[in-house]
């Protein structure tokens, strides 16, 4: 029930629409049985000219209807019958049009707004949350799953009301024809529901692998065509296909195994009418031979019993498609209801503009509660207007180092102070303001040169973008482009060369002129004719500020004002490159294996 009443919340904020197509539900459901009670005894009136016979038992204004009716002359009724079936046929279809057009405006609604939730829940929550989820997984969530609900609302809420209300119309009719009789409705209801709510268990339960199945095939989708490239330069597309025809196999089967499910719904209603409408035949036909009940009668009961045998049907396929629906929402409510583990205090400050120094105290960090410390007991201080290398072997920490000062993730023990104020007490916002970051797996959207280096300034001009190109030495090659600046780069900057990437990436931080620079390895991509100019941009642009610099060039070591040796998490080695050579073993090995390959 709980999940039931979650799947439900998302109707909050639609409840005017909603409340107004149930009304025209109604309205359509008893215009259903009035047009089935009027005119099969009407038909039956004109074509065999023998009164309408009803049994003793029904309501006192039934009667005076079908007196009315007897009176009527046969011709006359005859004339009068189109024009009814039109007038029914008019309000019917006109309520059923609204009904429908209101159910699939809340559908599309309610799609739109998890759509929104979904997406706006994501860009909120850490960075930690996306190193355990695939993009994949997360995208079949806000795509697929969203398309589950909304089946859910647009065909299952619709019918659950609509079909209840049929059934409840038709059921009072025939309990007003012959309330004995009626009694086959109580034997109906069991026969079907309970085989309905056995498959509807099972199907929720293959719903959910399938959405599972269906996640994976996004992320191997993601993962290759992002991934092109290395697919093509490795001759593995022969692979790649056979583990896409896997999964996507395996996809057909679960399918199969809920159609299958599906297909008996139909067979099991179908052969229960048919055995309900043999005992009608049994418990009213002899009635019809002895002129106690007309032949017209028996059909309007015959009728009725029949079309609740559809309605029951429709809400067999309700309870299957709501099975369906609530395996999405527990997917759905597991990202919506996931909390940032990087909190901003809600009487947050703002951060002023770094004056002293950033200082790194006792910091030891983790991924995950069960891993091993991936920093131990980390003291820094960055003074401003220092450069600050990092260096160490990879998988030191260097990268995570670097992401706590902005907050991407929170330090499990000790802090972080810029002026002596904890990065915990200041908004985020300032404080990323503060930062600009060139990292060595460059960033770019599949859109214009220009829209790339503006990103996160929108008010900046084209003469500031142009500045910050011809600064990172990008505005010659951004020239020769088709459009220039307003030329669309492909997805990740699939059009530019690894060098032409870095240069906009570092364009980027240039405009946003920020007093601390986080460069993670950020001229590794150029050559070495680039990276002399670039590296002269960045100079002049360092001059000043506060940078933080992971480094693999000797061109940065030398420059540094303190270098920090990383292993293990830990820091070996802190000082200039002269005095780490002869007190840092760690640093002397690196320089004369890593560093020096350069001169060689």
């Amino acid at each position: 029930m709980k999940e039931y009443l979650k799947l439900l919340k998302f109707l909050k904020g639609h409840q005017k629409i909603f409340s107004l197509a149930i009304v025209f539900m109604f309205i359509a459901s008893i215009f259903e049985g009035v047009q089935l009670s009027l005119l099969v005894p009407m038909t039956d009136r004109i074509f065999t000219n023998k009164k309408i016979v009803i049994p003793n038992q029904v309501p006192p204004f039934i009667a005076h209807i079908v007196d009315q009716l007897n009176t009527i002359d046969q011709h006359r009724l005859f004339w009068l019958f189109p024009f009814a079936v039109l007038i029914l046929l008019f309000i019917k279809h006109f309520v059923t049009f609204w009904y429908d057009f209101f159910m699939n405006d809340i559908a599309q609604r309610i799609m739109r707004d998890i759509r929104f939730r979904l997406y706006e829940t994501l860009q909120n929550l850490s960075l930690d949350y996306f190193s355990k989820k695939r993009g994949g997984e997360l995208i079949s969530r806000i795509t697929h799953d969203v398309q589950v609900i909304e089946n859910a609302v647009s065909y299952a809420v619709t019918d659950l009301f609509r079909q209840s209300f049929m059934i409840v119309t038709f059921i009072i009719i025939v309990f007003v024809i012959h309330y004995k009789a009626a009694l086959i409705i109580f034997v109906l209801f069991p026969l079907i529901s309970l085989p309905m709510a056995l498959i509807g268990r099972k199907l929720r339960k293959l719903s959910k692998r399938s959405q599972e199945k269906m996640a994976d095939i996004n992320s191997l989708l993601i993962e290759t065509i992002s991934g092109i490239k290395l697919v093509k330069a490795f001759c593995m597309e022969r692979y790649e296909t056979d583990r896409f025809k896997k999964q996507n196999h395996e996809f057909y089967k679960l399918k199969m195994k809920s159609i299958r499910r599906l297909l008996v719904v139909n067979p099991v209603t179908e052969l229960i009418g048919a055995f309900c409408g043999v005992v009608i035949i049994f418990a009213l036909g002899g009635q019809v031979l002895d002129g106690a009940v007309s032949f017209g009668i028996f059909i309007l009961f015959f009728g009725s019993i029949m079309s609740i045998i559809s309605p029951i049907k429709k809400l067999a396929n309700v309870h299957v498609i709501t099975q369906q629906a609530l395996a999405a929402n527990e997917r759905i409510y597991d990202v919506l209801e996931t909390k940032p583990t990087v909190v901003e205090k809600t009487d947050a400050k703002n951060l002023n503009i770094i004056r002293r120094s950033i200082k790194l105290e006792n910091v030891s960090f983790r991924y995950d509660q069960n891993d091993r410390n991936v920093l131990q007991h980390i003291n820094l201080e960055i003074k401003v207007g220092e450069l600050v290398a990092i260096v160490g072997p990879t998988g030191t920490g260097k990268s995570t180092l670097v992401s706590l000062i902005p907050r991407f993730y929170d330090a499990t023990q000790g802090m972080i102070c810029i002026d002596g104020i904890n990065v915990r007490e200041v908004s985020v916002k300032s404080l990323r303001e503060q930062i600009g970051i060139v990292s060595q797996e460059t960033i770019l959207f599949n859109d214009s040169v220009k829209a790339n280096i503006g990103y996160g300034n929108l008010s900046a001009s084209q003469e500031g973008i142009t500045a910050a190109a011809t600064k990172a030495f990008a505005h010659s090659f951004i020239l020769k482009m088709p459009h220039g600046y307003d030329t669309v780069i492909g997805d990740r900057g699939f059009r530019l060369s690894g060098g032409e990437k870095q240069r906009i990436a570092i364009a980027r931080a240039i405009l946003k002129n920020p007093p601390i620079l986080i460069l993670d390895e950020a001229t590794s991509q150029l050559d070495s004719e680039s990276e002399k100019f670039v590296q002269e941009a960045l100079d002049e642009l360092m001059k000043g500020r506060t940078v933080i610099c992971i480094a693999h060039r000797l061109s940065t070591i030398f420059k540094a004002d303190k270098i920090v040796v990383l292993d293990y998490g830990q820091i070996v080695g802190l000082g200039k490159h002269d005095d780490l050579l002869k007190e840092c073993p760690l640093y002397n090995r690196l320089y004369q294996t890593q560093f020096l390959i350069e001169v060689t």
